[in-house]
């Protein structure tokens, strides 16, 4: 190489992404995506994006304002109240209040109502575009209901059967044992080992309240371990009849925070990750 020629520097890809988390970004769906409120139509779309406002992780459809077959009108200077949603929230933060410049809408559907369930963006690249709640309305792709907020189409799930001998405990008590395990790996979150219900030990869970919904897995319910840790949901599952056909590896199975429990993997300790579940 050349005296006073610039050398090459590779790019971690995730670290990319990571900058430009404060930026509006958006990706071209080729699916046709429709929303429907009960009976109603609310949109139909084969123009659609994925679109991510700043500073979240968490993405939402949007759609030329032509593609909208309800009316919208301005939601007034005031946020409204969340649209109401029958099912565990897509996102751990509301559609409203937003990250990105723009105009709140309410939507009107057959004299009905729904404040603040949509969001003109101000963005010039974007210009008649439309967001949508997630959680507002029922969705379909192409015939297929979907649930949860919209897929990112750069990241994927893999599934893999492993013999490692993995072991949770909390405060010195054990969890779950196996030698029998499956991993998930989803995209820059951490590998997640799903164990089957028998290496569990059920007598130290207790079942918890809470329920989320994530769009590639189906619907979650909780465990915390009564007594140990700071009290949060310490496990999750996904049963077959909420859950998404092709996650049938971890049907039933029971998955823990590695952020909130100990783990060893053939008898060396597994840091805790640092993630947004810590």
């Amino acid at each position: 190489m050349a005296t006073g020629q610039s050398v090459p520097v590779a790019i971690r890809i995730s670290h990319e992404l990571k900058r430009l988390l404060p930026q509006l970004r958006y990706e071209p769906t080729p699916k046709r995506l429709r929303a429907r409120l009960g009976d109603v139509l609310v949109l139909d779309s084969r123009r659609a994006v994925v679109l991510w406002e700043p500073e979240r992780f968490l993405p939402v459809h949007a759609v030329p304002e032509d593609d909208v077959v309800v009316r919208l009108e301005p939601a007034g200077a005031e946020p409204g109240p969340t649209p109401h949603h029958p099912g565990p929230p897509s996102s751990p933060y509301p559609f409203s209040p937003h990250t990105a410049d723009g105009e709140p809408l309410t939507i009107v559907v057959e004299g009905t109502e729904v404040p603040n369930a949509a969001f003109r963006l101000a963005d010039s690249d974007l210009a008649g575009y439309v967001a949508f709640d997630t959680d507002a309305f029922e969705w379909t792709e192409e015939d297929e209901p979907v649930i949860g907020h919209p897929r990112d189409p750069y990241s994927r799930i893999d599934i893999r059967a492993t013999g490692e001998h993995i072991r949770v405990t909390l405060d010195g008590v054990v969890l779950a044992d196996s030698t029998e395990a499956v991993r998930l790996f989803e995209g820059r979150l951490p590998p997640r080992a799903y164990f089957r219900r028998e290496d569990v030990k059920f007598e130290r869970l207790a079942p918890d309240p809470l329920q989320t919904i994530c769009p590639y897995k189906g619907i979650a319910s909780y465990w915390t371990a009564p007594g140990l840790g700071d009290g949060r949901p310490v496990a999750w599952s996904y049963a077959a009849e909420e859950s998404v056909p092709e996650m049938a590896q971890i049907h039933g199975r029971i998955a823990f925070f590695d952020e909130r429990v100990d783990v060893e993997a053939d008898g060396a300790a597994v840091p805790r990750p640092r993630t947004a579940w810590a």
